[in-house]
């Protein structure tokens, strides 16, 4: 076991096997800690992806993946590797096999997923940042219900050469962090990209048709904190009439299903009645897509890029993270399902888009926590992340 593993009372870190690997000094993330999420390789340690039978049914990892690499040559130091839901397949954190992360700041709550451990060793301050993966909304949800900063950068910009994939056209490196400016310098580092500041002003659009989707009264709440956290910026509500997020939220489950099954099908057929409850729905659901309605959603992704892309010349859209504040630990079946199932309508936006998206912790309540979404232009990362660095949160 890993003597440097921070003492966990969060059950963020996996307890099969914790790599350790120091920072090199003086560079720029030089005395930061991190986590990364156990879809990573780290040579010499298992890769689990969540799942007892994924563990049992591979080889230790014979090589280090190389955005990991990348970090501790810019200073950072690996302290462990973090839970997972199984297969990476979920939004909400509850992993049948290993147990659920316990949300730091909302213990009653779940921590959201699929980067359960690393959003919970982030919120919990077991380290200064973590990384993840987002496919469907895996680090934007987590952080939305911890309430902290997560990044789901620009589709293809970082490498995930050594990582477990769920559905590649969607899959994506991304990290958290409790402090914009280190989120920031990761992303610096991860992008390996000098920040050229936009000497033009970056109008801020807030559609009424993401919003709609959020509760009455969370809106009001979160309208009123971004109307104080934006009041420097150019910021316009709008109505998009051709934002038809509940269409988008299909087309993007079933994109994302059938990349899943194509990926994963043969080995989840062939240990179908261990997987976790959820889990084995999805798989069932996805074994099922019909591959010319596949093949029509995937034209359908092309127009609705074009359109975002024309949405956001010089702009960044301006959304709830997710529909609502964590569900509660208890929830029923059917209360999850709802909530996945709107959240995805705002989730899908940057899936799609192949777009950079970050999540701010903008609303914190006695209840739970909401984060509020900047969505930029392809390839606008640094910028995203300079801007979110910028605002008084």
């Amino acid at each position: 076991m890993n003597k440097n593993l921070p003492i966990d009372q969060f059950n963020a870190f996996i307890q099969y096997g914790q790599p350790y690997i120091a920072g090199v000094i003086n560079k720029p993330l030089s005395n930061f800690s991190f986590g990364i999420k156990d879809i990573f390789d780290v040579a010499g340690f298992p890769t689990a992806f969540g799942s007892p039978d994924w563990l049992n049914t591979h080889p230790v990892a014979t090589q280090t993946a190389p955005a990991v690499l990348d970090l501790v040559q810019q200073g950072a130091t690996l302290v462990g590797k973090t839970h997972t839901d199984e297969l990476t397949y979920s939004i909400l954190g509850i992993n049948a096999h290993y147990g659920t992360p316990t949300n730091p700041n909302y213990p009653n709550r779940i921590p959201g997923g699929s980067s359960s451990g690393s959003a919970v060793s982030v919120a919990g301050k077991l380290v200064d940042f973590a990384i993840g993966s987002d496919t469907g909304g895996s680090v934007r949800t987590p952080a939305s219900f911890c309430g902290i900063y997560g990044m789901r950068p620009t589709h293809g910009r970082i490498s995930l050469e050594n990582a477990r994939p769920l559905a590649t056209s969607f899959d994506t490196l991304g990290w958290f962090a409790r402090d914009p400016e280190i989120l920031f310098k990761v992303g610096k580092s991860l992008l390996k990209e000098e920040f050229k500041p936009n000497t033009q002003a970056i109008e801020v659009v807030a559609p009424k048709q993401a919003w709609e989707i959020v509760p009455d009264g969370l809106r009001r709440l979160a309208l009123k904190r971004v109307q104080e956290i934006f009041v420097r910026n150019n910021l316009v509500n709008k109505d998009l009439p051709s934002l038809n997020l509940k269409a988008w939220a299909n087309i993007f489950s079933i994109i994302q299903a059938n990349e899943i099954w194509q990926e994963h099908g043969a080995w989840a057929s062939r240990h179908f009645e261990n997987l976790g409850p959820g889990i084995k729905d999805r798989f069932l659901f996805a074994s099922k897509i019909d591959p010319s309605i596949a093949t029509q959603a995937l034209d359908e992704r092309i127009k609705i890029r074009n359109l975002l892309n024309s949405i956001l010349d010089n702009k960044f859209l301006l959304i709830p993270t997710v529909a609502d504040i964590a569900p509660l630990l208890n929830s029923t079946k059917n209360k999850l399902e709802d909530f996945r199932q709107k959240s995805f309508q705002l989730l899908c936006i940057a899936g799609l888009g192949g777009l950079p998206q970050i999540s701010l912790p903008v609303v914190s309540s006695p209840e739970g926590a909401l984060g509020i979404s900047l969505v930029g232009p392809k390839d606008s990362d640094l910028e995203l992340l300079s801007f979110a660095k910028a605002l008084a949160i």
